[in-house]
């Protein structure tokens, strides 16, 4: 992992150099709410926060997305749009990068979805996480306000300068081509990053313990400690769209004359409707039935299926919750049901 620092006032013109080759995602400040959006400008860019409401998922799985377009003549045409906009994301928190490997494990497979394109042609430039939130505990699903794993490169703001892992060949390709801009980091830099790294490790003070958690889940499917977690829980949706794994969809065909639009717009299986069958039928018709489903989707059926937890521990949803259901304290009770 090549390491090097780049000043802080060089930043904007390594953005610059960036923008004449990517499309540019950063979290810019719209009316107080950080948000990742496309930048025509490095001073769009706001990298002192703490995280985005919405996830970095929102970029390569839009809210709304069309998925091909489709008109009737004499024949019928069939029209995907091209996905071949080079993109990169600065700025976004390792909880971020984390939860676009997971979701790797679920666009990809033999039938892959546009999904993947977009994500071989994006770069990530992670930023440290310094100041961790009350409610972050990434530390205990695999992460941390450092992790430099699922990131391209990453940067450590260690005061006049960032501290700049380059973990990818991806990185690699991206800052040599801009490599006036960076100088070998010494060894003074790598203490002040340590420092940094261990006081916004030492920050998080809350956790989740894991250990089991999808063979506990296991015993317990039956329990009528489901609804009681359950009684407490508006149905709003609003942890669904706030979580940077959740990712469920709807398909919706819309029309005009002879022509169309197949569209993937972002659904929540915390709706009734989400599961209703052609027939009428509901699997899930309680709201009890669709919380232990969000759970056990997390803890227990993405562990098994793919070795690991859909859950980076980033706090959002307990953050959004109207009626403050705590998913750690979900989980820690949880372990404690006695059949």
């Amino acid at each position: 992992m090549e390491k090097m620092i780049l000043k802080k006032k060089n930043l904007p013109e390594f953005v610059e150099k960036a923008l004449k080759e990517y499309r540019v995602i950063a979290p810019t400040d719209n009316e107080g709410i950080i948000v990742f959006k496309e930048i025509t400008n490095p001073s769009e860019m706001m990298l002192n926060y703490a995280n985005t409401r919405i996830p970095a998922k929102s970029v390569l799985l839009q809210q709304t997305e069309t998925l091909f377009t489709f008109s009737q003549g004499k024949t019928v045409a069939v029209t995907s749009p091209e996905v071949n906009d080079k993109t990169l994301i600065v700025g976004l928190r390792p909880c971020d990068a984390q939860s676009l490997a997971i979701l790797d494990h679920v666009f990809g497979g033999d039938y892959s979805d546009p999904y993947v394109e977009k994500r071989e042609n994006t770069i990530l430039v992670g930023l440290t996480c310094l100041n961790p939130e009350i409610t972050c505990f990434c530390t205990s699903t695999g992460g941390g306000p450092s992790c430099a794993e699922y990131t391209d490169v990453q940067l450590t703001d260690i005061g006049e300068n960032y501290y700049v892992e380059v973990v990818t060949d991806k990185g690699k390709t991206l800052t040599e081509r801009a490599s006036g801009l960076f100088a070998p980091a010494a060894e003074a830099d790598e203490r002040k990053k340590k420092e940094l790294e261990e006081k916004a490790q030492n920050a998080i003070t809350r956790t989740m313990h894991t250990d089991g958690i999808a063979e506990k889940l296991e015993e317990i499917f039956e329990s009528p400690f489901w609804r009681k977690i359950a009684l407490k829980c508006l149905g709003c949706a609003a942890c669904t769209y706030v979580c940077p794994t959740c990712h469920c969809f709807d398909m919706q065909d819309e029309t005009a004359g002879t022509r169309g639009a197949r569209i993937r717009v972002w659904d929540s299986c915390m709706y009734p409707e989400y599961t209703v069958h052609a027939s009428g039928h509901n699997p899930r018709p309680e709201r009890m039935n669709r919380v232990r489903n969000r759970v056990y989707h997390k803890f227990n059926y993405f562990p098994k299926n793919c070795n690991v937890i859909a859950c980076v521990g980033c706090g959002r949803g307990i953050e959004v919750c109207p009626v403050n259901v705590d998913i750690i304290d979900v989980i820690d009770k949880a372990r404690e049901v006695n059949l």
